[in-house]
């Protein structure tokens, strides 16, 4: 059955701090997507899952300093889709790759990813996903075993089967963003990759040439110990979904684990840092 969601909008100030602080508050309340603003935060929960008092839960925020204001709109399902077809144009990185959905004309591209997002995370136009793609193609992971932890749509695993990977595992914790990359990788005619529902516990017992992780700085401070277990001598890994301001704590614990950066790329504030195995 056809979900209704609930979007709250939130301002909040400060900005950059308190979007990070507020994505994990939400997401333990119960929100599924988020889409931040030159302002804030959207944030979307199934109407089934929503309560007035829901509200309540958000002045701790106000208590750690953040200033914050906020507005209720209730997204019917037939109208979801006219949402996100109005806002999402295709995008190109380099010339290289392309991003449109399935309603675009094709694009003549070396490598055209065709993604729904529905209610995933991953369409390339955050700043995140775009740099993470951007290292992929930098970086072909071509014969690699690949890990994409964090996979939302799916589209940085469908970009390493198309740039030569031998086979990638793609995990994500949320349900939705599970089914989502099971659509998006049979849309993409993709046989190499290898959807999978969890967080670190469910990451298989074998060695990757490549990891990739679009998450938040603290999964990813959590998770790093895992990741250079996993990764192969001389192996890369590409981590974002954190600020400029993050680099010294996810450079130090990457060092700690035996992982030296070679370089990062900024944009707009946010990072994607390229570490290798010592």
């Amino acid at each position: 059955m056809a979900t209704t969601y609930i979007q709250l909008k939130l301002t909040i100030s400060p900005l950059e701090s308190g979007q990070e602080i507020a994505l994990a508050f939400l997401g333990e309340m119960g929100f599924e997507s988020f889409v931040e603003t030159a302002q804030g935060l959207e944030a979307y929960i199934p109407e089934q899952s929503w309560f007035p008092d829901l509200l309540d839960e958000l002045y701790p925020l106000v208590e750690n300093g953040l200033d914050i204001g906020w507005s209720l709109t209730a997204i019917p399902p037939e109208n979801w889709n006219a949402v996100w077809e109005s806002d999402f144009q295709p995008i190109r990185i380099e010339n290289k790759c392309a991003v449109r959905a399935d309603f675009h004309a094709p694009i003549d591209v070396p490598y055209e990813l065709v993604i729904t997002p529905k209610m995933s995370f991953g369409t390339g136009h955050h700043q995140t996903t775009y740099m993470m793609l951007n290292c992929l193609l930098n970086h072909p992971p071509k014969d690699q075993l690949v890990l994409d932890m964090g996979c939302g749509t799916g589209v940085l695993a469908i970009l390493a089967e198309k740039l030569g990977a031998a086979s990638i595992d793609a995990i994500d914790v949320e349900p939705w963003c599970f089914e989502n990359t099971v659509e998006n990788i049979a849309m993409n005619d993709c046989k190499k990759i290898n959807a999978m529902e969890g967080d670190r516990e469910v990451i298989p017992e074998k060695n990757y040439g490549t990891i990739i992780a679009n998450i938040n700085l603290n999964v990813l401070l959590l998770d790093i110990p895992l990741f250079a277990k996993r990764l192969l001598p001389n192996g890369k890994l590409f981590l974002s979904g954190f600020y400029t301001h993050d680099i010294p704590a996810i450079e130090s614990k990457a060092n700690q684990n035996g992982l030296q950066m070679v370089d990062y790329q900024e944009k707009d504030n946010w990072v994607a840092a390229h570490f290798y195995k010592k």
